[in-house]
């Protein structure tokens, strides 16, 4: 397990990096190996803040706390964090995904709000390239409540095609799938 922990406004402690790093070891009963654990402790006057991404195998949670002691912020992200992955757990259990389904690698591009009102061309502000692994819709559902978002755009694992997700605002899904030609 790789764990990257940055600190913001506040300067670097060695103990507090080894309290969360102790803390976030629960995490690979829960999931498999490689594991990247990017580590975000920030403080901003009597805000502590403790944010957590983890990236591994076919997926990423994130999650964020915040208390008035960076050691409690950590204890509430982390058990945060793992109460995520075991209903992950839980919930993948009844479905195992193909393996023999390639992922694939996608981009996405943020455009400049402005640039669309006006009649010049849109400026790409911002560009973000990831891989997409083959998986259901109801993996899909559950990627993106781990993810915190709105839409996620993925390979569906019976069809290879391109397909998306999305949060309706009745609190129920929505999909977007390409027809079938025959």
């Amino acid at each position: 397990m790789q764990i990257t922990t940055t600190f913001r406004h506040m300067e670097p402690s060695e103990a507090l990096k080894s309290y969360a790093e102790e803390k976030l070891e629960r995490v690979k009963k829960y999931i498999d190996e490689p594991i990247v654990v990017q580590v975000f402790l920030t403080v901003e006057k009597i805000r502590h803040m403790a944010e957590v991404t983890i990236t591994a195998k076919g997926i990423t949670i994130k999650a964020a706390e915040e208390t008035n002691d960076m050691y409690a912020s950590i204890d509430a992200v982390s058990d945060k964090i793992e109460r995520q992955l075991r209903r992950f757990k839980e919930r993948i259990k009844a479905h195992k995904p193909a393996s023999d389904l390639r992922e694939r690698q996608v981009q996405k591009s943020i455009v400049e709000a402005h640039s669309i009102e006006e009649t010049r061309e849109p400026v790409v502000i911002k560009t973000k390239s990831f891989s997409m692994k083959p998986m259901s819709v109801e993996e899909a559902v559950m990627q993106m409540e781990l993810l915190h978002k709105d839409f996620l755009v993925y390979t569906e694992a019976s069809t290879e095609n391109i397909n998306v997700v999305y949060r309706r605002k009745d609190g129920n899904y929505g999909l977007i799938a390409p027809e079938q030609h025959q």
